[in-house]
């Protein structure tokens, strides 16, 4: 049996505290990480006399013209309207650029469709959704669809979604599984 000198049982006492060190860094000692970018992701569909049209995802909220210039622009050289080409676009805009004259576009917004909306997990408004597409959400039949559309009618809009438990035909449990799929703009 070798026996190590007291300076060599040192110098390993030295290496193992050395060795549990870089093994305690490595594993179990976290440097803070840097703050998360935020930002507030826009679905935009653009169709027309553009050069790709389509979805398209932004990071934050554009203007008109980034969302045309982001579809490889206008099909053939235009100008747009002053004050039309710098509103802020939110998420769920269509956007169909058709053509006026040689040299002028026509924009107009509206709202994509229910079904593209809900397939990218975006809320469909309680003041603007008819009952087809109403009937697209899992758990909601035509029946309980026309209720809710009646509602609506009756008191002139929604003004918050929890009123949807107001509605014939949605009870707590129901209504949990529902909320998420509407927002109530005014």
């Amino acid at each position: 049996m070798k026996y190590y000198s007291l300076g060599q049982q040192k110098i390993l006492i030295v290496l193992a505290l050395l060795i549990f060190t870089l093994l305690y860094l490595k594993f179990y000692f976290h440097r803070p990480l840097p703050p998360e970018e935020t930002y507030q992701e826009v679905v935009v569909e653009i169709l027309g006399e553009v050069q790709k049209p389509g979805v398209y995802i932004f990071k934050n909220p554009p203007t008109l013209i980034e969302a045309v210039e982001k579809a490889g622009g206008l099909k053939e050289s235009a100008r747009f309207e002053g004050a039309q080409s710098s509103e802020v676009l939110n998420t769920g805009t269509l956007l169909n650029v058709s053509k006026e004259s040689p040299k002028e576009v026509k924009i107009t917004s509206g709202r994509m469709e229910a079904s593209k909306l809900l397939a990218l997990s975006i809320p469909l408004d309680l003041n603007r959704v008819s009952v087809e597409d109403l009937c697209l959400i899992p758990g909601i039949g035509e029946s309980l669809a026309k209720e809710i559309v009646s509602y609506r009618e009756r008191r002139k809009r929604f003004r918050s979604v929890e009123e949807l438990k107001n509605v014939k035909g949605i009870e707590k449990k129901k209504y949990r599984s529902l909320k998420a799929f509407f927002t109530a703009r005014p």
